[in-house]
């Protein structure tokens, strides 16, 4: 006989089923809730138990950069830690100065188990280099050696000067065998043509040669090239032709050319 929910009995025996209903889905929750708090507890003290494990025996890696090397070593084992030279390492530092601290590794704030070694580097301190002696050198040349030495041509200034022929170094700035950084500019003092020592070459031709020349001879002046050619109609030893033309400058370390008649 089949009841229906809806009729008298049907809707008794629903009504007695219910509390049992209830209590069982009562216990399925509270052992589900149960078993949850289990896991929560079991996965945070496995969490701690694990991160204590790890972090046991680990220490944080100080900041070595810029401390003199004399003091790392007791600093690092007042931190379980041990220092590693890394020599290669070494090199010139603008900032930081000579036997300190240049670079490390681990980085300052790593973790590191203790007995672990930090390599580090130390600073050379600025690069210095000998300025060289290039007095009495030509420009060219002067410019050549400065570029070698890892330095710059600076300022040039022309200045007058006894006795250095024109066109070299009289002075520089800074002096020879001074210290300096890589790149710094030297300043040149080139020796110039004195207005004093400038004159106006005169008109030679048809000159006797043998006056011409004790003429500037005595005088300081240098002959240069002297040609002999023949000139028909005028006496030998002639001046015909020369070089500077008349009018120009002339300079005692001009060259004096001339061109002579012979017989």
């Amino acid at each position: 006989m089949h009841l229906s929910i809806f009729s008298p009995l049907g809707v008794c025996l629903v009504a007695a089923r219910l509390p049992r209903m209830l209590g069982r889905l009562g216990r399925a929750f509270w052992w589900l809730a149960y078993a949850l708090v289990v896991v929560v507890i079991f996965t945070v003290a496995g969490y701690f138990a694990f991160s204590f494990f790890v972090r046991s025996g680990v220490t944080t890696v100080p900041d070595l950069v810029a401390l003199p090397e004399a003091e790392i070593g007791s600093l690092l084992v007042d931190n379980g830690l041990r220092m590693r030279r890394h020599y290669e390492g070494d090199r010139y530092d603008e900032d930081i100065p000579a036997g300190h601290v240049l670079e490390q590794s681990p980085n300052a704030g790593s973790l590191v188990k203790r007995g672990a070694a930090v390599e580090t580097s130390i600073s050379l301190g600025p690069e210095r280099i000998i300025v060289p002696d290039v007095a009495g050198q030509a420009l060219q040349a002067a410019l050549v050696e400065l570029t070698a030495s890892g330095l710059s041509m600076g300022r040039i200034v022309n200045v007058y000067s006894i006795g250095a022929a024109p066109g070299t170094v009289v002075e520089q700035d800074p002096e020879a065998a001074s210290l300096v950084g890589r790149g710094s500019a030297v300043g040149l003092f080139l020796s110039a043509v004195s207005r004093a020592d400038t004159y106006v070459m005169p008109d030679l031709a048809y000159r006797n040669f043998e006056v011409v020349r004790y003429f500037f001879e005595r005088r300081g002046f240098r002959l240069g090239s002297i040609k002999f050619e023949p000139y028909e109609g005028i006496a030998p030893g002639t001046v015909l032709r020369q070089y500077p033309l008349p009018g120009h400058p002339l300079g005692r370390q001009d060259v004096i050319s001339l061109v002579v008649t012979i017989s």
